[in-house]
């Protein structure tokens, strides 16, 4: 399900005469109006410049989602777009927050968010729900878990029939409070790798991936397998493991427009190498499922990570971010049919 975000235009975009190229038409249709370019494009949901983080929330089915994952379901959002476009934002809020500076409510991100409609919800469910989490990066094609201590190292990635792609010996934090997660999220973006260049002062030079485990105890108050409608055997219910997995892409970008060079232009190639192996993923899946062949998940570590949530038993929320600035426009068109693509694919959850 893919949703779009327009962010305002910035100063520097503002001063320097962009145009406005980016129009929301209400009903979930978005259209660019540019030289050579006149095209409109329907999602489920967009968000116009003047859109509060709250109403993002809660347009975008995020409640929803959170209820999915409680209820044993492989939930992931993932924000997607070009460096500089609100990705991080949307997601977790301004980037000056941090333990003693906390963000003002009103700019909290989605994922701060749902962990207190989580936490909400595990309260009402009693002591059945059991909570923790992970956190990683991947970065220049290696997986570095954000929670451990001491410097990030890499991880090796494996395969298993019966779990998929998974990360070994990462590390999984228990929480059972909105300040205990909230502090692992901002203690582990912290450690991600971020620089800055002409586009953007904050650019993220990883993909991030925090993923909240969801299980629920079992209880004894189901019959026992097996017994007919007349049994009289009682005994554990099975339980329910769902996740909520947010994944906040590093931008793609143009070497010649952020002026990258030496290290971050080894990152750049790198981010945009890991987004084109995702968008060839997502252009396969989004084929009738008779006319498939092979789906390239192996090509990165990010598609690998993120097969399940793809094309697979998982539910999956697009926030596709946008600028208005006719600067961006062939950026824009690209996230835009992206988006359009990823609309076409279908899951089984």
């Amino acid at each position: 399900r893919p949703i779009i975000r327009v962010r305002p235009l910035t100063c520097t975009e503002t001063r320097r005469g962009d145009r406005r190229v980016v129009h929301s038409l209400g009903d979930g249709a978005v259209h660019v109006s540019a030289a050579r370019h006149d095209a409109t494009f329907g999602f489920s949901a967009v968000f116009d410049a003047g859109a509060s983080q709250e109403a993002v929330f809660e347009g975008s089915g995020m409640r929803q989602l959170v209820e999915m994952a409680i209820d044993g379901f492989s939930c992931t959002v993932f924000a997607f777009g070009q460096t500089g476009s609100g990705k991080t934002y949307t997601l977790m809020g301004p980037l000056t927050q941090n333990e003693t500076q906390p963000a003002t409510p009103a700019l909290l991100g989605l994922m701060q968010r749902s962990f207190a409609y989580l936490l909400e919800q595990s309260q009402s469910h009693g002591s059945e729900l059991a909570l923790s989490a992970s956190y990683l990066e991947i970065y220049n094609e290696q997986v570095r878990d954000l929670l451990s201590s001491g410097p990030p190292c890499a991880l090796p990635l494996r395969w298993s029939k019966t779990h998929g792609f998974y990360v070994e010996n990462q590390l999984s934090v228990d929480f059972e409070s909105l300040e205990a997660i909230v502090s692992l999220l901002l203690q582990g973006s912290q450690r991600r790798r971020t620089s800055a260049h002409a586009l953007n002062r904050h650019s993220s030079r990883s993909h991030a991936l925090l993923t909240i485990h969801i299980r629920s105890r079992a209880v004894s108050t189901c019959p026992a397998l097996g017994k007919g409608l007349g049994g009289s055997s009682w005994g554990a219910c099975p339980s329910k493991q769902g996740t909520l997995c947010f994944v906040d892409l590093a931008g793609s970008e143009r070497v010649k427009e952020t002026g990258s060079s030496g290290e971050l232009s080894m990152e750049a190639n790198s981010i945009n190498r890991s987004l084109l192996a995702l968008g060839h993923c997502i252009s396969l899946l989004a084929k009738p499922r008779g006319k498939w062949t092979h789906i390239p998940y192996r090509d990165s570590k990010l598609t690998r990570l993120l097969a399940r949530s793809l094309g697979g038993s998982g539910i999956t929320l697009m926030v596709a971010c946008i600028s208005p600035s006719s600067h961006c426009l062939s950026e824009t068109l690209s996230t835009l049919h992206y988006a359009s693509r990823a609309r076409r694919v279908t899951t089984r959850p």
